[in-house]
């Protein structure tokens, strides 16, 4: 199977886009541990701010009481804070980040002070039928009483409506990259490393 190239001084400044049930997971740890670049998901950040008790710990946990999501304006400062950390320097995975259009032009615009840009967005996509095949599935295996038919279906629409714009705004940048989901997991690694290969 072709890995993606040691890319020396350029840096992989990656995305991860894809629904729930679609392997995002397994794919993009994966890719983190072959590019050997942090995999950076907002909700363990959020979560470990809210923990540690942080300044922006403590606004993120008046805010998502209830049920609400974390503003943008708070979520973005977390994942600038985390991407000046070194390890950060050869690249990184994005995942749960951008979840909005602000999100993404508050990134677009940070790393534009850096002379810097993503590199790709990579969208995991999958048949909707058999995405709400896998997710029933995986309801069943984990005994997840709450998630049944109506449920999945509207978890499906909600994240549809959600990531549109985004999938639209990356599109007319010319970074953003559809992989067919459906396969083995070695069958749809091996289509997201031919398309980073490709990645100038």
């Amino acid at each position: 199977m072709p890995k993606p190239r040691q890319y020396g001084g350029f840096a992989m400044r990656i995305i991860f886009l894809g629904p729930p049930g679609v392997g995002k997971g397994t794919q993009s740890q994966k890719l983190v541990d072959t590019l050997d670049i942090p995999h950076i998901s907002t909700g363990e950040m959020l979560r470990e701010a809210i923990r540690a008790k942080t300044e922006l710990g403590l606004k993120v946990a008046s805010q998502m009481e209830g049920g609400r999501l974390a503003a943008d304006e708070i979520v973005v400062q977390l994942v600038r804070q985390r991407l000046a950390q070194s390890d950060c320097r050869n690249g990184y995975l994005l995942d749960g980040f951008p979840r909005t259009l602000p999100q993404a032009a508050s990134l677009d615009l940070a790393l534009a002070v850096d002379d810097e840009a993503i590199d790709a967005v990579l969208n995991l996509t999958v048949d909707q039928e058999e995405l709400f095949r896998r997710l029933m599935e995986r309801a069943k295996k984990e005994d997840r009483g709450d998630d049944n038919e109506d449920t999945i279906r509207q978890r499906m629409t909600v994240y549809h409506d959600m990531t549109s714009p985004l999938i639209a705004y990356y599109e007319e940048q010319g970074v953003l990259h559809r992989i067919d989901g459906i396969g083995t997991v070695e069958e749809v690694f091996d289509r997201i490393c031919h398309v980073l290969n490709k990645v100038e």
